[in-house]
């Protein structure tokens, strides 16, 4: 094979990976704007009135991760199963946003902790109903299955659920919801104590995590302006009936 042979053999390789990208990027930029039409929605949980439609707004949201589900299943195609880390960096940011809002989903519903298996069930788990009913999983938490939902991407999501919290708390006491700051509090130092335990070696992860802190601060704050106010009474006795 001539100089020249094998320079054309290479840009046919390059042309053929930048084809891959190109089909990927235009997947995630669909991702994306379902992720912001997801983001909307939860917003309005930090309005006064928002906190009354709590369960509506999840539902609404748990419908728009059957969109999110429909995009998966196309990015999944656009790729060597095999070359889930070559291409990961294109929709890393916007899995580890979907993330986070499976987690403020299932927090606001249940007041716990998503794991990662439930979280790759919200993005990927899709019944499909012919002559049998089948059920398969797009997203799997096992990386040895292909495309899979990073240990890394789930705990950069969980983070920014913290952030999301430490506001939340702060807009409860606007809208009189005292008990409510009480109850995250007592989630975020569970969740502080649980990233304590682990031993962060990514850069990104770990200055993520630092910023956690912060949010333990912000919501102690808020449990402190509760307490000189004499609130904290009032809120303590409302843990006890309902969320």
């Amino acid at each position: 094979m001539s100089v020249s042979e094998m320079f054309i053999t290479l840009q046919g390789v390059l042309t053929a990976d930048q084809d891959i990208r190109e089909e990927i990027r235009k997947v995630v930029q669909t991702l994306e704007q379902t992720a912001r039409e997801i983001l909307t929605l939860l917003q309005g949980v930090h309005q006064g009135a928002g906190f009354q439609d709590i369960p509506k707004k999840c539902q609404k949201a748990r419908e728009h991760f059957g969109t999110v589900k429909t995009q998966l299943a196309s990015l999944k195609t656009k790729f060597p199963a095999d070359q889930y880390y070559r291409f990961h960096e294109h929709w890393r940011f916007v899995l580890q946003r979907l993330v986070f809002l499976a987690a403020f989903v299932v927090y606001l519903e249940t007041e716990t902790l998503v794991t990662r298996e439930v979280v790759t069930e919200i993005l990927g788990s899709m019944i499909l109903i012919h002559i049998a009913t089948l059920f398969f999983t797009l997203v799997e938490a096992d990386r040895e299955r292909g495309f899979h939902l990073d240990i890394e991407d789930y705990l950069s999501g969980i983070l920014t659920l913290a952030s999301e919290l430490s506001r939340l708390a702060v807009n409860s006491v606007t809208a009189g919801d005292y008990s409510r700051p009480l109850r995250i509090s007592t989630f975020i130092n569970e969740l502080d104590s649980g990233f304590r335990l682990l031993n962060l070696k990514n850069d990104s992860l770990r200055k993520r995590y630092d910023g956690l802190k912060y949010d333990v601060k912000k919501i102690e704050e808020v449990v402190y302006d509760l307490s000189i106010r004499g609130l904290n009474k009032e809120a303590a006795s409302d843990t006890g009936g309902e969320k």
